[in-house]
C-alpha cells in the first residue's frame, strides 16, 4: 500500500511542485492538498492520511499553532516545509519540540528548480516519517539539569583525554537536546553529527547553546576540543576529529556524501575511533538508515564505549537497530538514561589530561 500524503501549504506553486514530486514516487500517494489549517483539518478527517507536509507560515492559522492542536487532538507524522531564514529555522526547531518528525527547507531562489533538486530528499523524509513512532513532547521548555551531584553520586573527574561523540538523524534534534541537557558544564568535549541541511546547523547549535550548560557551536575546523564544549557538524561538511600534538581538534571534510548524507555519522565515528580509541564515549540516537552503525562498531573494537538508543524511545529505530545488529552497541538504553551512562563512563575512564 502506498503512503498517503496530505500537503498543507498556502502557496499554490509549492502545492503544485509537491504534487509532482509525490506523484512521481510509486511508494507515495497524494490524497489531498490544503491551502490553510482549516481546510487541512477537514481533509484529515475525510482522507485519513499517513503523513502530513505542513508549511510553517500560513494565513488564518500559522503552522506551529495548527501543529500543536493536531498533536493534542489527532497525532500523526508531520514533515515541516520550512523557510531558510533565521526566523524560519527557529520556527522549525519549535515544530520539532511540538512533535514534528522532520523538515525540508524551501529554496530561497529558483523555487521550481530548487524543489525539484530536493525531490529525492522530500520523498525520503516522507517515507521516514511514515515509520515514525510519535513521542509525546512537552509544550514547556525543558531546563538543563543542575550541576550538583545526583543521588549522592560524586561528580565525574573530567579530563581532556576523553571525548563524547553523538550521531543522529530523524527525530535527532530533540534527542540530542535531551542528552545535552543531562550533561554538566564540565562534560568531556563533544562532537555531534545530525543529518541536517545547510543553513539550519548554525541555528541549531545556537539553540542548544542557549538551552544547555555547554558551549555549543557549529564547527568551523581547527578548534581544540575541550571539556564543556560541543561542536556540531555544519550542514554541508563531514565533521572529523584528529590529533594535533596532545590535542584533539576538529576538521571539516568536503568528501562525497556517505549513505546519501553530508554530514554523515560514520566518518566522524571512524575518525574518533582512529585518534582516541578507548577514550571515546559514543552514542547513536534515533534515525532512519544505517549511517553510524559501522563507525560505532569501530569505536567498540578500538576499546571505546558505545550505547544505542532503545526502540521504545526512538522516533525511527533504524540507525541504532543497525548498530545493535552488527554488535556495535555495548549498551542499549532509553533516551532518558543515556546522558548518565555517558557520565558514568567518563568517571570509569579517569581524568587524564593531554596538557
Amino acid at each position: 500500500m502506498p503512503i498517503k500524503v496530505l500537503v498543507v501549504d498556502d502557496s499554490a506553486l509549492i502545492r503544485a511542485l509537491l504534487k509532482e514530486i509525490i506523484q512521481a514516487d510509486p511508494e507515495l500517494e497524494l490524497v489531498g492538498q490544503a491551502p490553510d489549517a482549516y481546510v487541512a483539518r477537514d481533509l484529515i478527517k475525510q482522507l485519513n492520511p499517513d503523513v502530513l507536509t505542513l508549511d510553517v507560515e500560513m494565513p488564518r492559522m500559522d503552522g506551529l499553532t495548527f501543529l500543536e492542536k493536531l498533536m493534542h487532538g489527532r497525532p500523526m507524522p508531520v514533515v515541516m516545509i520550512s523557510s531558510l531564514t533565521e526566523q524560519g529555522s527557529e520556527a522549525t526547531f519549535r515544530a520539532m519540540e511540538l512533535g514534528a518528525v522532520d523538515f525540508v527547507a524551501k529554496p530561497k531562489l529558483g523555487i521550481r528548480e530548487g524543489m525539484q533538486a530536493y525531490a529525492e530528499e522530500i520523498c525520503y523524509k516522507i517515507k521516514a516519517a511514515s515509520l515514525a513512532r510519535l513521542i509525546p513532547r512537552s509544550a514547556k521548555p525543558v531546563m538543563p539539569v543542575d550541576d550538583a551531584p545526583r543521588s549522592g553520586v560524586p561528580r565525574p573527574i573530567i579530563g581532556t583525554e576523553k571525548l563524547i561523540a553523538i550521531g543522529a538523524s530523524t527525530g535527532g534534534t530533540e534527542a540530542i537536546k535531551d542528552v545535552l541537557l543531562g550533561l554538566p558544564a564540565d562534560s568531556p568535549g563533544i562532537v555531534i553529527t545530525q543529518h541536517m541541511p545547510p543553513g539550519f546547523t548554525r541555528s541549531f547549535a545556537e539553540r542548544l547553546n542557549r538551552m544547555t550548560r555547554l558551549n555549543v557551536v557549529e564547527a568551523k575546523g581547527g578548534e581544540r576540543i575541550l571539556p564543556g564544549h560541543a561542536f556540531l557538524a555544519p550542514g554541508d561538511k563531514h565533521l572529523l576529529v584528529e590529533r594535533s600534538g596532545a590535542n584533539y581538534v576538529t576538521r571539516l571534510s568536503d568528501a562525497e556524501p556517505v549513505r546519501r548524507h553530508k554530514p554523515a555519522v560514520d566518518p566522524m565515528f571512524h575518525s574518533v575511533a582512529q585518534c582516541a580509541g578507548r577514550n571515546v564515549i559514543a552514542c547513536l540516537l534515533t534515525g532512519m538508515g544505517k549511517d553510524g552503525a559501522q563507525g560505532m562498531l569501530e569505536i567498540r573494537q578500538a576499546g571505546g564505549y558505545t550505547v544505542a538508543q532503545n526502540e521504545a524511545t526512538c522516533v525511527v529505530y533504524g540507525m541504532p537497530r543497525e548498530a545493535v545488529a552488527i554488535g556495535g552497541a555495548e549498551d542499549i538504553l532509553p533516551l532518558g538514561e543515556i546522558a548518565e551512562a555517558l557520565l558514568q563512563q567518563a568517571r570509569k575512564r579517569g581524568g587524564g589530561n593531554r596538557v
